[in-house]
């Protein structure tokens, strides 16, 4: 099956299924104690800083659900955009563990604007408002859009000024490096994000993800609050043996330019095709779009898509590092055909 549903549906990228078959040899130290994730740290620190301490997880819901209690206390809120991860996508998971209400701010294209969070900067040291505490961002967002880093140090500096923590969701965070062409310690650690949620899984990874801690401040908690959560692997070391070869010789900009590259072969195509409207700017591996039924319906006869707005007609396209341009072709010489 091919498909451009969801970078979840993608295979696991040779290099990192090869890291794991020489991780599974004889014996080792379970809980992290191991050789294997010593390595990984180390990886962590040249990517992000030395300041920074990662905590392997199983899963993109686990490491919000950590990071946010890190950051928070029942009493707080959380800001995030109305299309946010954590408000949509996640059955309630965040406001269950860390007792917090979300507090969500309208957008058109999934990136939080300064007017958006100050609209929600109130209630200070009254009793009866749930204290302001986090802004969450994803980098990219729900709608592939990019934060540049300009966008990222004026958020930072907003919410650090009224006490608040920045949480970043970085489930595709590669794809907003390898669009932006700048490291991933420039949108994170050097943009001033207390806590990074790590993924891999959408770019090549079998699982896992890393709550990567930036603000050394929010450290003694993590261990204890990572086990509580029903987060900490005994046999550590094979979620961290896919975040060394991940780091390195950078597989992860390697697959994220892949991707990327293939949503805009695809974006040239489908543009070019009467009735095909573009709902979103096209800037990392994700398409927003809207079409004419019969080219929907053609669509959907050969290809698993996802609608994201289904009263709208609009659907998503998601390209992954393991797309082929025969793919692309494929896809759009289906709507190609319908359209003629």
């Amino acid at each position: 099956m091919r498909s451009f549903a969801s970078d979840n549906n993608s295979g696991v990228h040779p290099a990192v299924m090869e890291a794991l078959m020489q991780t599974n040899t004889d014996h080792a130290y379970g809980y992290g104690n191991d050789p294997w994730t010593e390595a990984a740290d180390r990886l962590f620190k040249e990517t992000f800083g030395e300041q920074c301490e990662s905590y392997y997880v199983f899963n993109g819901t686990g490491s919000n659900i950590i990071a946010l209690q890190l950051m928070t206390r029942p009493y707080n809120a959380i800001l995030c955009a109305e299309t946010a991860h954590i408000y949509v996508d996640e059955c309630g998971g965040p406001v269950k563990s860390t007792g917090c209400p979300l507090m969500p701010i309208q957008t058109s294209d999934g990136k939080l604007t300064l007017e958006g969070i100050r609209s929600r900067l109130h209630g200070f040291n009254d009793q009866h408002h749930s204290q302001p505490g986090v802004v969450y961002l994803s980098q990219c967002t729900e709608f592939g859009t990019v934060y540049t880093v300009e966008e990222l140090l004026a958020i930072t500096n907003l919410a650090h000024s009224n006490g608040l923590y920045v949480h970043m969701d970085g489930a595709r965070l590669a794809n907003a490096a390898a669009y932006l062409g700048v490291s991933l310690k420039a949108l994170t650690t050097d943009c001033g994000i207390d806590v990074l949620s790590f993924g891999g899984t959408k770019n090549g990874l079998m699982m896992g993800e890393s709550v990567v801690i930036l603000n050394p401040a929010l450290l003694p908690e993590a261990k204890y609050i990572r086990k509580q959560s029903a987060q900490l692997a005994s046999k550590m070391r094979y979620l961290a043996c896919q975040f060394s070869v991940y780091l390195s010789h950078d597989l992860w900009l390697i697959n994220a330019k892949h991707a990327n590259a293939m949503a805009q072969k695809l974006y040239q195509g489908l543009k070019e095709i009467p009735g095909v409207v573009f709902t979103q700017k096209v800037e990392s591996n994700a398409l927003f779009l809207t079409m004419p039924l019969p080219l929907i319906q053609a669509l959907q006869a050969k290809w698993f898509f996802y609608f994201w707005n289904e009263e709208k007609g609009e659907l998503r396209l998601v390209t992954s590092f393991d797309t082929t341009e025969d793919d692309v072709e494929a896809l759009l010489d289906t709507v190609r055909q319908a359209a003629h």
